[in-house]
Formats: structure tokens, sequence, C-alpha cells
């Protein structure tokens, strides 16, 4: 497969500093049809409740830009007890800064939060004392905390306007992603920011501020100051973006994808087949993904899954393992040296799950008899009836089409396998059982390791990172 021809701007000029301006109906595309019934809903019952309550983020920056919104995040001057008076289909989440989730039909949920004065991890102070849990701010502190100008908008329904402190606006018109406030300082704060600056990018086909883009590139490797559970579940939405050929590009010029993916570090560069196999592989994975968000065919292809596909490059350069054939005990050892690997490499970085790591070893040990087979025109019995069959064979297609062969079946993406399951938490000891099925403890009263703020625990005083 040759490789596409992808132009990857990355860089905008720097302009000068955001004026906040206020768009009337008429000035902007929003309409309220354009939104849905139960965001309308939940923004109704708090204004008749006493409060504002305004559309706020991507939801507001995909409904300007003419596409349809993933979910609606509102935001009020209502707080958290507050907002669960008025719902009492809802929950209350969150260990610094708490919100609350709304509950739909569907499964749908709607996240309202109260407007804030400054992010969890903008808070200055001892990382080791817990601060209170809610700042509460105004519309404009609320716009400057947030990570991105274009996901800082606020939407009022009641006279159809649009609200703009950090000029999102004029970025949305001149296509540009640009981090607010000092991108040094933001970045350090919280590294992040980084993956969220790339994945807008290339979601939507913007470039990257200079000033934004440079801080990045300078930064990436404080990236491995973030707790690993973090660092994975922002790489998993990475990959399932539609656009992983374009994140790619950006992530790999900036460093931020060695960083985030330890295995490549050595590799990426030294080895020009490395990234030729990465490229064609995101191209297929791109391919798929689309076709299947557009036609709805079958279900979202599992993390494991895609995980396992951006590992191939890496396992097959370092074992070579893809023309061999395998067998016995050979197979074993492989698959024995692969997840030691595995372990050493990335499975502690992003804190993979055991059955995760496992089902990654089992795609990627199982190519190589895929491929040996492939010339008699049917598989042996004995491989149909494995367990493993078809997950590996699904795998074995993208494989197939990432070296120019036909593309994956249409037929497969029909079966595509569900996500392995996840092992539900334990009761508590007492015995004793929640009268609310289904909801758990707030996010706030778990012991869960990461440190306060998302870091690690191992800071110096007034929260700056050490860089070295």
């Amino acid at each position: 497969m040759s490789n596409p021809e992808i132009k990857t701007e990355k860089r905008a000029a720097t302009s000068s500093p955001a004026t906040s301006c206020i768009l009337a109906l008429g000035e902007h595309p929003i309409t309220r049809g354009m939104l849905d019934d139960d965001a309308i809903l939940v923004l109704r019952k708090l204004h008749d409740a006493g409060f504002s309550a305004y559309l706020v983020g991507g939801g507001v920056r995909d409904l300007y830009l003419g596409k349809i919104p993933k979910d609606f995040d509102i935001s009020t001057n209502a707080h958290p007890g507050q907002i669960r008076k008025i719902f009492r289909n809802s929950v209350t989440i969150g260990r610094r800064f708490r919100l609350v989730q709304v509950f739909f039909r569907h499964g749908k949920t709607i996240e309202v939060s109260t407007l804030r004065s400054l992010s969890e991890y903008d808070l200055d102070g001892p990382e080791t004392v817990l601060a209170p849990n809610n700042t509460f701010g105004s519309l404009e502190e609320d716009a400057q905390r947030r990570d991105l100008t274009i996901n800082s908008l606020f939407y009022e329904i009641e006279n159809n306007t649009i609200l703009d402190y950090v000029g999102g606006i004029a970025d949305l018109n001149n296509s540009v992603v640009r981090i607010i406030g000092d991108p040094d300082k933001r970045i350090t704060r919280d590294p992040v920011r980084m993956l969220r600056a790339i994945r807008h990018a290339a979601r939507i086909n913007f470039t990257i501020e200079e000033q934004s883009w440079q801080a990045i590139c300078r930064h990436h490797h404080e990236l491995t100051l973030c707790p690993p559970s973090r660092l994975r579940d922002e790489l998993f939405k990475d990959l399932h973006s539609g656009s992983l050929l374009k994140w790619f590009h950006l992530a790999s010029d900036s460093g931020l994808f060695v960083s985030i993916l330890a295995p490549y570090k050595d590799i990426l560069d030294s080895d020009p087949s490395c990234k030729e196999q990465l490229i064609n592989l995101f191209t297929v994975v791109d391919r798929v993904s689309t076709k299947m968000t557009e036609e709805q065919i079958g279900q979202r292809l599992p993390n494991e899954f895609l995980l396992a596909l951006v590992l191939l490059p890496w396992a097959n350069i370092k074992f070579n393992f893809i023309k061999e054939e395998l067998k016995g005990s050979a197979a074993y050892q492989f698959s024995k040296q692969l997840r030691a690997s595995l372990d050493l490499e990335i499975g502690t970085q992003l804190n993979l799950p055991r059955a995760t790591r496992q089902e990654i070893i089992s795609l990627i040990s199982s190519l190589p008899i895929f491929l040996q087979h492939q010339e008699k025109g049917s598989w042996p019995h004995w491989l149909t009836r494995k367990s493993y069959f078809k997950n590996s064979l699904l795998f074995y297609h993208f494989y197939l089409e990432s070296i120019g062969g036909l593309p994956v079946p249409d037929s497969l993406l029909d079966i595509v396998p569900l996500p392995i399951p996840v092992p539900k938490p334990r009761s508590s000891s007492n015995g004793k059982r929640s009268s609310r099925p289904g909801i758990t403890g707030p996010a706030f009263s778990s012991d869960a390791p990461g440190g306060i703020f998302g870091f690690k625990k191992n800071f110096p005083a007034k929260g700056k990172i050490n860089k070295s």
C-alpha cells in the first residue's frame, strides 16, 4: 500500500490577544432546532428554577461547524446540590470538582457542571492537601479555565446568542486550535492538554497555533507524569477518532507518540519501515471506522483490538515473526517473549488490565498462523474451533489490507468482536446493597491511586513538575 498524501499543517501564525464578543441571532449558524431535545429540557428546567444555563464546549463547536455533536454538556450557576434537586434522575460525580450526570432513556447522559473559576489542574498550592471541592466562578472565569479556545463557547437558548470570552469564534473561522492562556504554564499544570490539542486538530482538520505547537514540542515528555490509566483512556479516544492517521502525523512530529507509546521510542525514526507500517495500518483503521459509523455497521472496534494493531509493527520489528512458521513450542516461546516485552514496555505504563494484555498477545501471535494457511482456500477445522478465531480473522484482514491486499470484508464488520468483559467491583464487606442499582459511591470518596490532581504524588512544592 502506497503512503497516502496527507496535508498535516501543524502551525498557524500567532494572532493578537483575543477580545470578548457576543453573537446575536442571525450572526451565527446555530438554531434551537439543531439542539438535542433532552439538552433543551435540561436547559429549560434550570431556567424555570431561576438559574442561568448554557450549552458549552464541544457541542457548541460542532454545531457552529455544521456537525452533529456526540454529546451535549451544560454549565450553570446552580450548585451541584441544587442541580440534584431539580433532576431526580441524576447522580453527582467527581473528586475535586463535582458535576451532575442527568440520565435519559437509551443510555443517554447529559453532564451539568457549575461554572468554575479554575480547572482542577490549575489550582496552586501543595498537591498533598485537598482544597475545597468547588471553586465557583463567572462565565468568563469558566471560559478561561478550559483547555482550548474553540471549546470555550457558551450558547444561550433564551436569546439564541453565543458568548465568546477567549476568541474561540475567530479561531473557528480561521480553523485554528489554540491553548488558552500561557501554553507552557497550562501544559505544565496538565500535560494531557497536549493530547487534546492534537486530537481536535486532527479530527476537524485545523492547524495548531504557533505558540501552542512549540509548547507541545517542548513538553511532550511530561506526559509520563500523568497517571497511566488517564493516558490509556486518552489514547483510546484517539484510536476511535476516525482521524487516526492525521493524529499520528501530529503526534509523531511533536514527540507525543513515543511519549505515550514507549515501545516505539528507539525504532520510530531509526527504522523506515516502522512509520510506513503504522501509516498503512492507520489508513485501514480510519477507512473501516468511518464506514462503520456512516453505515451503522456492527459495533465499535474494541480498544484492545485497535491497540494490538498499533503495536503490531513494533512486535514485527522486534521479533521478526510474521513470516515465521510458528508451531508447537516455537509458538509458545514467541507468545511468552511477547508477553514479557509487552508487560515491560507498555503494560505498566498504560495500566493495561491483564485481560487486555492477553487479548493483544492472542491477536498478534495468531497472525502468522493465518498467513500460513491463506493460500489453501479454507481454514483448517481445528483453527475455526479456536475461541480466538473470529477476532484473529478480522485482525488478519486488517493486516492484509494494510500491505496491499483486499479490503476488510463488510461481512466481518457485522460480527465485530465485543470488548473483553471487565470484572465488576466486589461488593462492600458489610454486605449492604445499594438502594440505587448501578450507582456506586461518589468518585471523590474512593481511594483510587494517582494523586488528588490526577497526577502522581511525588511533586515538589507549589505544583511545579520536574522536567528532568
